[in-house]
């Protein structure tokens, strides 16, 4: 017999589920094609190019997403300041790309795709690298703002967080022509 979801399992996952489908259609989109380069599932770029310039972004991420088995590795498991530097240098790098691209607007998405490609046991870091990369000199001022105000006080200054994995990945979903289901 097959394993059981336990209902809170089920209820994180569906929770999890209305929130990605509470962002914006271009979000959906950069994290699903994130994840797909971040998680190394399927080949990103003839899925996900449309034209030259997101070619070029898309080869440009994959450059910058080889940091991310070395981001896993370095995840400080307490507060440690000698952790902290060669951890956040590079996790704030990453996500300066990824919020520099401009599809990921707010803290919650930002949030959703790094528990992803990362880990839950980066929770504790997310807040912080988040605003680090939000105020970089190298985003638009009205980026940068808006940003920075999307983020909580209670995600900024939260005591603690879930070690619970995240159960919904969001993947590349086939067009089906809506004549071929009546058959």
């Amino acid at each position: 017999m097959g394993a059981r979801m336990k209902p809170a399992e089920g209820a994180m996952t569906l929770a999890e589920m209305k929130e990605f489908a509470g962002f914006a259609a271009a979000t959906q989109r950069y994290v699903r094609r994130s994840l797909d380069i971040g998680l190394e599932r399927d080949d990103a770029l003839s899925r996900w190019s449309r034209d030259v310039v997101e070619a070029a972004s898309i080869r440009a991420q994959a450059r910058i997403y080889e940091r991310l088995p070395e981001i896993r590795a370095l995840v400080p498991d307490d507060s440690g300041l000698d952790a902290v530097e060669p951890f956040m240098a590079p996790l704030i790098s990453v996500t300066a790309f990824d919020l520099g691209q401009g599809r990921l607007t707010s803290f919650s998405a930002y949030r959703f795709l790094y528990e992803r490609l990362i880990g839950a046991e980066v929770r504790p870091w997310l807040p912080s690298a988040f605003c680090s990369a939000a105020a970089l000199p190298n985003l638009h001022p009205d980026l940068r703002r808006k940003l920075l105000q999307s983020i909580s006080e209670a995600a900024a200054t939260a005591s603690g967080w879930s070690n619970r994995q995240p159960a919904f990945y969001p993947q590349w979903v086939e067009k089906v022509d809506g004549a071929s289901l009546s058959h």
